[in-house]
């Protein structure tokens, strides 16, 4: 079998690459993923769930297989009283998870991505050697796996968004990184321009942003980071795998801070129509890594290839019955929804609700705390109920 063509030689070719999507948001709401910690011990407890969740993106036309490694370094496994580190180990998290995007990846002609995240250390005020050791950890059982590139991802805070980059460039291998900002920038206001510039002179050839908002203001981000790096005469590919829920009223640190976070997000999921028309645009900024984060399905995925169809040459496996738009409702019984079997109908839509007295959008709990503060100093041990009702009471306030 001839090898794949790599990350680099793909993006350098014009080429479209489309990321998967959203798996501790996917596999909670299957029963896999406890909401809070968001760690990926499901690669070892039920590896059967990932592999399936791997192949449906496979299927909808991911060309990326992203480790699930998300929150996979060992003091993320052991912070607050989780167990995984101790019961699990970190090195089986990593290693199942590598391994079963590799299964997956050699059915289709996808790369393998390993992936590495921020830090509880770096929010304790831990030194940058302390960090910088974390994500080696990762980087040991990547290189073992031979994985094919290296992504830095969901970075509030671009010090540490470099230092990760810095040690993943030690492996030789191609490193992306992007980070959960908007366009105020990251938690000490270093705009996206100046982020986007940090993360390339610190050795990353994919720069862009990734979860914590909406399509829309990702491509605002996105702009603003192709503007800096342009302003600074620096090449670099873009890269952008937002939210798949709208966030018009975030605050600086994206859906976090919205009181429907995590549970009652529902409301807000974007439509493959809002994908299709946010993966035009992307393409037409020249973001050729197009992907999702949290609340991405595979649904949402097979619109980014399927509106990039024309430029990729061919449709996904999972358009085999769905088709193009509307393409299938020109069978259905009703004559009603037979007249919906195009695509200016859904292109001009705008979606309802169905929930009468709700709000359009809400107050985000903007508590306005980043590395360094008191109530985000990191413990092992499990959060105390008198350190519950402190926040409580904070939150009354």
């Amino acid at each position: 079998m001839a090898a794949k063509k790599g990350i680099l030689a793909r993006l350098d070719a014009g080429e479209v690459v489309i990321g998967d999507g959203g798996f501790v948001f996917a596999l909670e709401k299957r029963g896999y993923v406890k909401a809070g910690p968001w760690t990926p011990e499901a690669a070892v407890e039920h590896p059967e769930a990932v592999r399936q969740l791997h192949r449906e993106f496979l299927r909808a036309g991911s060309n990326v297989m992203q480790t699930f490694t998300f929150y996979a370094s060992e003091d993320k496994l052991e912070n607050r009283g989780n167990y995984v580190a101790s019961k699990i180990s970190g090195q089986k998290v990593n290693e199942a998870a590598c391994d079963i995007a590799r299964e997956v990846a050699e059915e289709g002609d996808a790369l393998v991505a390993g992936g590495v995240s921020q830090t509880p250390s770096y929010l304790s005020n831990k030194s940058e050697t302390e960090v910088k050791a974390i994500f080696r950890q990762q980087l040991g059982v990547f290189t073992s796996k031979k994985v094919d590139f290296l992504i830095a991802e969901y970075f509030e805070h671009v010090e540490e968004a470099v230092w990760a980059v810095e040690v993943l460039k030690e492996s030789g291998l191609p490193v992306a990184a992007t980070m959960c900002i908007g366009p105020e920038g990251d938690m000490n206001c270093v705009t996206p321009g100046e982020c986007a510039v940090r993360l390339v002179k610190a050795g990353a050839a994919i720069v862009g942003v990734n979860c914590h908002f909406d399509p829309t203001f990702c491509l605002k981000t996105m702009k603003l980071m192709k503007r800096g790096l342009e302003a600074a005469k620096i090449k670099a590919h873009l890269m952008v795998q937002p939210l798949a829920y709208h966030t018009p009223d975030c605050g600086k640190q994206g859906f976090i801070d919205l009181p429907e976070f995590p549970f009652a997000l529902e409301p807000r999921i974007v439509t493959r129509w809002d994908i299709q028309k946010y993966a035009r645009e992307a393409y037409n900024l020249g973001i050729r890594y197009i992907g999702g984060c949290c609340g991405f399905e595979p649904y949402h995925i097979r619109a980014i290839a399927e509106e990039l169809a024309p430029e990729r040459g061919f449709l996904p496996k999972g358009s085999e019955k769905h088709g193009s738009w509307a393409s299938g409702l020109d069978m259905h019984t009703k004559p009603w929804v037979r007249a919906r079997a195009r695509r200016e109908y859904w292109e001009k839509l705008a979606p309802a609700s169905g929930r009468p007295y709700c709000p359009s959008m809400s107050r985000p709990d903007a508590w306005g705390v980043t590395k360094g503060a008191a109530e985000l100093m990191q413990q092992k041990e499990a959060t105390t109920e008198e350190q519950l009702k402190e926040l409580f009471a904070k939150q009354k306030l």
